[in-house]
């Protein structure tokens, strides 16, 4: 369990120092930063979830997404310590550590801060973090490692 309470840890610091380098130094002047013909630094606010689903202004609307992610945060804190395999200690602590990232946006900002902005022409995805990267690094990775233990198993 301690593993992936440090992994969450270390994810929870880069994701907020992150967050606060870019809003106040690299974005101090600027909305857009063009980086490459792909990828652009932008000054974004996510009051939804994922992919800005259920964007919206509204105290209740925060309060209730960030008591809906506490839930799931605790789950995975329940499943982290009941889990015995490393990458999935690691795994659980990068969506761990993501979620209360973007929890602590919601309470102190009232929304996400997000700013990588990958595009192909005039299509972009939706704008995430260093939290979301994470969060989906740690998904992807939980998903991929039940395969193979599934396999191992048999």
């Amino acid at each position: 369990m301690l593993l992936g309470l440090c992994v969450a840890a270390a994810v929870f610091v880069i994701d907020q120092f992150t967050k606060y380098w870019v809003l106040n130094y690299v974005l101090e002047t600027y909305t857009v930063i063009k980086v490459t013909s792909f990828f652009n630094i932008v000054n974004a606010w996510n009051t939804g979830v994922s992919f800005s689903m259920f964007s919206g202004d509204g105290y209740w609307k925060m309060v209730i997404l960030c008591v809906l992610a506490s839930a799931i945060v605790g789950f995975l804190l329940w499943w982290l310590r009941n889990e015995t395999h490393r990458l999935s200690q690691i795994a659980l602590g990068m969506i761990i550590g993501g979620a209360i990232g973007n929890i602590v946006d919601r309470i102190r900002l009232g929304a996400v801060f997000d700013f990588l902005d990958f595009h192909w022409r005039t299509h972009h995805w939706p704008a995430f973090n260093a939290a979301d990267a994470f969060i989906s690094i740690g998904a992807v990775s939980l998903i991929l490692f039940s395969f193979i233990n599934k396999k191992d198993g048999e």
